[in-house]
């Protein structure tokens, strides 16, 4: 076990790179994940770490070794590392130093023949791709796929926001064509949310292979998507706004469509 008490170790400097740069965690394959219940998610998720940090006077030694079931690599650190390190207010003393998952479409696999997909195009802000992420543990969904991505999954914003759901769901990137393209090679229909050319959402059958893709609140989704979609489909607003939180249209539709198939998993 090492121990490190400064700041200006650099060690400690180049894991705050990480914290911090996005180009740092892309290009050390590392990112960095705080507190018990994110890490046990990512245990259960099968990450690897290369080092766990943590503050002995909020956990030990031994539940470290207990909550991985096994010997890790692990750093005794300093109050003002551990302040230094930490983004969130309520600590738990422990933070773990984490390699990437490769988020390729070629690796998604279904455990049946009849997925139902989440597809979010162009989201950006940390709050709501953390907001999606939780949707779709909720519902239990096959897969969320992040088409056109604006931000990094391992952004320790999303982290939080997702309740460390970034490790619960079966997730992949790509651009729009691609995304499109597993999904017509696969036999998932389509459900675009747009207001153009557009049914009501409760009037479609989700209960065969099922793609529903959301965009942004400013913009909505892309041309691509509205052409090359099964079906487009809108949620009857009837208040004096024509939109809502791109978290909840996805939640609204999402749980339709396993209503639709008696909420089997």
């Amino acid at each position: 076990m090492k121990e490190i008490t400064s700041i200006q170790n650099s060690y400690i400097k180049n894991l705050l790179k990480i914290q911090e740069k996005s180009r740092e965690r892309k290009k050390q394959g590392l990112f960095l994940v705080e507190g018990k219940r994110e890490i046990s998610l990512a245990i259960a998720a099968n990450y690897e770490f290369e080092d766990v940090l943590f503050l002995e006077s909020f956990i030990s030694e031994e539940e470290i070794l207990h909550l991985f079931n096994k010997n890790i690599n692990r750093t005794n650190i300093s109050k003002e590392v551990y302040q230094k390190l930490a983004y969130r207010a309520s600590t738990e003393g422990i933070i773990g130093v984490v390699k990437a998952k490769d988020f390729s479409l070629k690796n998604i696999v279904f455990k049946n023949k009849n997925p139902l997909i989440l597809v979010a195009e162009g989201v950006e802000k940390p709050g709501n791709i953390g907001a999606l992420l939780r949707t779709a543990d909720a519902a239990s969904i096959d897969a969320v796929f992040i088409a056109d991505p604006k931000s990094d999954l391992y952004n320790s914003n999303i982290i939080r926001s997702s309740v460390g759901c970034v490790f619960t769901n079966q997730i992949a990137m790509g651009t729009s064509e691609e995304i499109i393209a597993f999904l017509h090679e696969n036999n998932i229909d389509v459900y675009a949310t747009t207001l153009q050319n557009s049914n009501e959402y409760h009037q479609e059958n989700y209960t065969k292979p099922t793609a529903i893709v959301v965009g942004t609140e400013a913009t909505g989704l892309s041309e691509i998507w509205r052409e090359k979609a099964t079906q487009n489909i809108n949620i009857p607003m009837q208040g004096k706004i024509d939109s809502m939180n791109v978290s909840v249209a996805a939640a609204i539709v999402i749980f339709e469509a396993k209503r639709q198939r008696n909420f089997k998993k």
